[in-house]
């Protein structure tokens, strides 16, 4: 149903790459997805990938006032030498504190440095500042926000069940790709349009904020990715998934115990394409909408 669509969508779909360093000097690396917009470099994707960004100003903030209160008691000539010892071990600094980061989007020159952010909504765009337009042939449409029909057959595409190695070079002050992790094999994932979600409106009063429901879940690595119908037509930008009680828990016996098992739907949310066309409409970014 979808091999014509995966076709296309594919086409516009890119994996992002996140790679943080810990205070503990240890790395941790992540992926998720986002979408070529227009010949301009304008991509979408989730808000929350972009996360790391904004613990890390917290972090650089906290690790500066942790560092002032060890310079002022190690500058502190009054206090003798256990003293001071003292002092500094009550100073504990957290190990998971952001020092570095960094985003790989989907080549190695691509560089974005401003977004956009709609965060209620999960959404975020930004422009590649450096696009090269042979990059991408194909470019995405957005479906119609006023011919939405309950029940149609929907799918998600992104990059999970995929692990990313990276290391952190010192001399550099730098984030290391292994170079096996390419190509990234993407994921597709079908479901059907099961509700609208309805969460109020915008901080600023100017959108709604809307999900499209899917009966599957988003996984791990789909985040930022396009929720697309049969002729490749976005309808949603993958955002989270949301865990629904079925309200019956059956009994079953493990290690000779008898316990409950909590039964739950998993569903998707994607933000709204019809939050989508405003938020791009508003902050003046080029797309096509589908008359399929």
């Amino acid at each position: 149903m979808f091999k014509n669509a995966y076709e296309i969508a594919s086409q516009f779909t890119h994996p992002v790459i996140l790679s943080i360093r810990f205070y503990d000097k240890s790395v941790e690396s992540g992926l998720g997805s986002f979408i070529v917009l227009n010949d301009e470099g304008w991509i979408i994707t989730a808000a929350h990938i972009l996360d790391p960004a904004f613990a890390h100003q917290q972090h650089s903030a906290e690790i500066m006032e942790f560092n002032e209160k060890v310079d002022l008691i190690n500058n502190n000539d009054k206090l003798k030498h256990h003293l001071k010892q003292r002092q500094l071990k009550k100073l504990v600094p957290n190990k998971k504190w952001i020092t570095n980061y960094s985003f790989w989007w989907g080549n190695d020159i691509f560089k974005i440095n401003n977004f956009k952010i709609l965060r209620e909504n999960d959404l975020a765009i930004g422009k590649i500042e450096n696009y090269d337009k042979r990059f991408q042939k194909i470019y995405p449409k957005l479906k119609d926000p006023s011919d939405l029909k309950n029940g149609t057959s929907l799918c998600k595409l992104g990059y999970p069940f995929y692990n990313i190695k990276t290391e952190f070079i010192e001399e550099s002050n730098s984030f290391k790709l292994d170079p096996n992790v390419f190509p990234i094999p993407r994921f597709p994932l079908d479901g059907i349009f099961t509700r609208n979600i309805l969460a109020g409106k915008s901080k600023d009063n100017k959108f709604d904020i809307k999900f499209i429901e899917t009966s599957t879940p988003g996984l791990k690595g789909q985040s930022g990715g396009p929720t697309f119908d049969i002729y490749g037509n976005i309808w949603a930008i993958q955002s989270q998934t949301h865990n629904l009680d079925l309200g019956f828990s059956p009994k079953i016996k493990r290690d000779k115990k008898e316990i409950e098992e909590n039964q739950f739907l998993n569903v998707g949310w994607g933000a709204h394409v019809d939050t989508v066309v405003k938020f791009l409409t508003d902050k003046g970014v080029s797309f096509e909408l589908s008359d399929e």
